[in-house]
């Protein structure tokens, strides 16, 4: 069994973050390990309060698994602050951890913030130019790249821009949060673009789509699949997740991490 590595926050009502990442390698039958960064107290209404881990205790966590389960691919999430953010830059080169997948997670589904201001350059200087993939929505790729995302053209301009410009080995700007209809589109860029459609899905259970989409990605990489097979069949699963939500909590709920993709 193939080992993966989520850097990531707690979700105590289990829909993202470490519990989704978890959920999600599991499903693809991958050996799930994990350095919390943050823990959170959150439902499917919000997050009420947040704690960081210490820089030190993150980087602590890091060390111990590659030391023993070293990780075929791996993924972060929120990374609270720039010190947790430096810390896992230099834990990163330090053990040469490979197929690097960086979820820039800034805000949560619920709109609380889970990402301080000051890090954001590093993840801008440190993160971005080490990841194998970068999959930010379009408010974190409008954030990392400072430019405006309203339509597909301009999602490619900024997933071309966190390659060539920012460094990244290749980009998946997400396009959930786009008013197009009844469609939903994802840009992926490694040198070419190349574009996913899928059918919009009228839900409020959305709860860690992201978490579950870059951890998807990962448990893949992590068993051999090639980057462009292994975003299309994430993103089939994540639909499926969706479609298949059991309809928890009285907000934005969680998907279904046993889903099959198509």
């Amino acid at each position: 069994m193939r080992i993966a590595l989520t850097i990531a926050g707690s979700d105590s009502g289990g829909g993202a973050g470490i519990q989704a990442d978890l959920k999600t390698f599991q499903r693809f039958r991958v050996f799930g390990t994990s350095a919390i960064t943050a823990i959170t107290a959150q439902n499917t209404r919000g997050v009420s309060s947040w704690d960081a881990v210490s820089p030190a205790m993150v980087r602590a966590q890091i060390d111990a698994v590659a030391q023993d389960l070293f990780p075929g691919a791996f993924k972060s999430g929120m990374l609270a602050n720039a010190g947790i953010a430096s810390a896992v830059a230099a834990a990163i080169r330090d053990h040469s951890l490979q197929n690097y997948v960086l979820d820039p997670v800034m805000v949560a589904t619920s709109g609380d913030v889970l990402l301080e201001p000051d890090a954001i350059d590093i993840i801008r200087r440190e993160l971005v130019p080490r990841a194998a993939l970068v999959t930010p929505n379009i408010h974190e790729a409008a954030i990392l790249t400072g430019k405006e995302i309203d339509d597909e053209d301009s999602m490619s301009e900024a997933a071309e821009a966190l390659v060539n410009d920012m460094g990244a080995q290749a980009a998946l700007i997400k396009g959930g949060h786009l008013a197009s209809g009844n469609r939903v589109v994802d840009v992926l860029y490694d040198g070419d673009v190349r574009t996913f459609r899928g059918q919009r899905i009228e839900t409020t259970n959305t709860h860690g789509t992201g978490c579950t989409l870059s951890a998807a990605i990962t448990a893949q990489l992590a068993n051999g699949e090639s980057l462009h097979a292994a975003v299309r069949r994430a993103i089939d699963y994540v639909h499926s997740a969706i479609a298949t939500a059991p309809g928890l909590g009285s907000g934005h709920g969680p998907l279904n991490h046993l889903a099959e993709d198509n």
